[in-house]
């Protein structure tokens, strides 16, 4: 499990209050197709902001260590019901082959002058 800076966590906290919950766990629990959610979540988005359908408190805390554990991730924020928590790209994700630019044709377009001769 990362661990984080307290400046660090301030300012995932901040990047966190916009976005809207990503993956939502329900009263089930954690499943291995939840797992591979969220890690493909966190995975192109580096900060993710999961919703729990769990009313205790401490059965959300305990899910929390849980997901940091097995994603390698950093718990960031737990209010309520809603979770955050933060994983760095990995090098090979953000090495992604870049799209070539297609080759626009180039035409040459005649002008008016060019037709007088």
């Amino acid at each position: 499990m990362l661990t984080l800076t307290v400046d660090r966590r301030r300012e995932l906290k901040a990047q966190a209050h916009a976005l809207n919950p990503v993956v939502m766990i329900g009263k089930l629990g954690l499943s291995d197709s939840v797992f591979e959610e969220l890690d493909r979540a966190i995975s192109s988005h580096e900060l993710l902001k999961i919703k729990v359908q769990l009313d205790d408190r401490e059965a959300r805390n305990v899910l929390l260590e849980e997901i940091c554990q097995r994603l390698n991730a950093a718990p960031v924020q737990h209010i309520g019901k809603i979770l955050v928590i933060y994983r760095p790209k990995t090098k090979e994700v953000e090495k992604k082959p870049s799209r070539t630019p297609s080759k626009k044709k180039t035409t040459t377009t005649k002008t008016k002058r060019s037709f007088q001769n």
